[in-house]
């Protein structure tokens, strides 16, 4: 008989955790920044600093890259690429900027300017593009479009404009790339947001083609929303692609996992164990990846708390005892039921979490050995002596 600790184990073994190169650089709020000295200036600092998660955590091997700020010179892909290997990564999902530029004030693929439209669309064809080079499955899509008045635009062109672009874009994709279509209800648009929830966004992701799938983002929900149920019909429907991982205290934050309700995490990965269970322990594939800015906390640490919190988490919600909760489920036995979820989320996985360390060659404790390396310490020394080389603020970067 498998014990529940087993199965912990084997989860942690294929549990995989994409990091964001914008968390490792200077970030802030729409008032301002908080410059860290060991925060990255470039893109080769931050693949060190995610080589520096992966090793001592040994599940972090892809870097998440913003099209933007990572590259802002596509010929230069081959020289990023070489310089994740050097630090013991790759480079993960491709994320387009559909949001920065002046031209998108009105919206990107769904402004009514039609050369606007078309910029925005090649745009996503050119990361696409680029994904290939890199041999990236994910192309993550994040829009701002909305309107901030009544009457400002129509809300039934701009979802036409939307199905159009997004056909195009999974035109150009390879059998093995997956086009991940993310919503958010709100912000930077406040009267309308083009993909504002996970209906809007499953019906773009079904219009665009087969290689489309749902993106969650553990942040972009209002309070009262319940994420886990949204993750079980995506993945009924076979939609759900991937996670960008935070958590709220609103309904856009980018507090690191699990800081506000640990629980709620925990719900949302038993639904996918529980998928899993019910198909002979067969996982769909789904891109698992932080989307957290810090501007408070040292920007590796919270990685590292983020990726611990997660694992833990994904550990705990594996050793449910499903049979017996399907049974009581059956037999309205609603409190035994429930309480299968409580005990698994109680439980203490410390024990299990450490034998896969030591299986992995990983320390103990990834947060404790990060600061007893002295790594942040050195690169906030050599960084801040190059910032003031390069005639930068201390904290403030370049790409």
């Amino acid at each position: 008989m498998t014990t529940p600790e087993t199965l912990a184990f084997q989860a942690l073994e294929n549990f995989f955790i994409e990091t964001p190169s914008w968390g490792y650089a200077d970030t802030g709020t729409r008032f301002g920044k908080f410059h860290q000295p060991a925060a990255a200036i470039d893109m080769p600092d931050k693949l060190a600093d995610a080589g520096q998660v992966h090793r001592l955590t040994g599940c972090c091997p892809t870097v998440a890259t913003h099209v933007l700020w990572d590259f802002p010179d596509f010929s230069k892909a081959a020289e990023i690429a070489a310089a994740a290997s050097r630090h013991g990564v790759r480079i993960g999902s491709i994320n387009p900027n559909l949001f920065q530029h002046q031209e998108y004030k009105l919206g990107s693929v769904a402004n009514p300017d039609e050369a606007i439209r078309a910029m925005a669309t090649k745009h996503i064809c050119d990361s696409i593009a680029l994904g290939k080079e890199l041999h990236s499955r994910a192309v993550s899509l994040w829009f701002a479009d909305g309107t901030n008045y009544p009457g400002q635009d129509s809300i039934r062109a701009r979802k036409h404009r939307f199905e159009y672009a997004l056909r195009e874009a999974h035109q150009h994709l390879d059998p093995d790339q997956v086009l991940l279509v993310e919503y958010k209800p709100f912000e930077p648009a406040f009267y309308q947001t083009d993909l504002a929830d996970w209906g809007m966004a499953y019906m773009m992701a079904k219009i665009a083609g087969p290689q489309a799938k749902v993106l969650v983002d553990t942040g972009h929900h209002y309070l009262s929303q319940n994420i886990e149920q949204i993750v079980a019909w995506l993945l009924d429907e076979n939609m759900l692609g991937g996670f960008h991982f935070n958590d709220r205290r609103y309904a856009d934050d980018d507090l690191t996992l699990g800081s506000i309700d640990p629980y709620q995490i925990f719900r949302i990965f038993h639904e996918i164990h529980f998928y899993a269970w019910e198909r002979g322990g067969v996982y769909p594939k789904i891109e698992y990846m932080i989307d957290q800015s810090h501007n408070l906390k040292p920007k590796i640490e919270a990685m590292i708390q983020t990726v611990t919190t997660a694992q833990e988490l994904y550990a705990k919600a594996a050793m449910v005892d499903h049979e017996a909760m399907v049974r009581y489920q059956a037999e309205g036995r609603i409190i035994d039921a429930e309480m299968c979820l409580k005990k698994a989320f109680h439980a203490d996985v410390s024990g299990v979490v450490a034998d896969w360390r030591k299986s992995h060659d990983l320390p103990a404790d990834p947060l404790d050995a990060h600061r007893i390396s002295g790594y942040e310490a050195a690169v906030a020394k050599e960084r801040v002596e190059r910032r003031m080389a390069l005639g930068l603020s201390i904290g403030s970067s370049y790409a």
